[in-house]
């Protein structure tokens, strides 16, 4: 298992996740408030790729997992009480953390938010940021027992999504 920067090739096995976790949402295998042709779309991961922050987690050749790494802070984060003052620049945001439902339960989750967690403190940053729809319990769960925060929940329309309800979560870095 590797997780590294994508490459372009990678932008259409991203959007293949999203497809799929679009079929397991129309068909009620899981929940995540996301819907097809809305968010996420194959623009989302070609945006993330053309900024470079989208990363993938590649095994035996199949990107199985991926996410957007980057400082930009939605602006529903300034109506959040946040519980670890940071500036922007101490800040590091994980966006459409996806993994294959093919590929779920297997640790890959929880690899990728490893790397995202070493990755920002080799860094330098101070704070992690994270959201998510309040309905996706698997997500929310994960990163509660990876000792993320639930700082507030804000009404808003996120990314084309109307009336959804935004789970913001913070984790404070520890200085080593």
């Amino acid at each position: 298992m590797m997780i590294r920067k994508a490459v372009s090739g990678d932008v259409d096995a991203v959007f293949e996740i999203y497809e799929r976790i679009h079929t397991e949402e129309e068909t009620g295998r899981t929940t995540t408030g996301w819907k097809r042709g809305i968010y996420p779309t194959r623009q989302t991961a070609l945006d993330a790729f053309a900024q470079g922050c989208l990363y993938i987690l590649e095994e035996d050749g199949a990107v199985l997992a991926a996410a957007r790494l980057d400082q930009n802070q939605l602006p529903a984060y300034a109506d959040v009480d946040w519980a670890f003052a940071a500036s922007d620049k101490e800040v590091l945001v994980l966006h459409t953390l996806v993994v294959d439902p093919a590929a779920k339960g297997m640790g890959r989750g929880r690899a990728f938010m490893r790397f995202y967690e070493d990755t920002a403190k080799a860094s330098g940053y101070k704070c992690l940021r994270i959201d998510t729809n309040e309905k996706n319990l698997r997500a929310r769960k994960l990163y509660h027992t990876l000792g993320y925060r639930e700082s507030g929940i804000i009404p808003c329309t996120f990314n084309g999504l109307e009336g959804v309800q935004l789970v913001c979560l913070e984790k404070k870095l520890e200085s080593e």
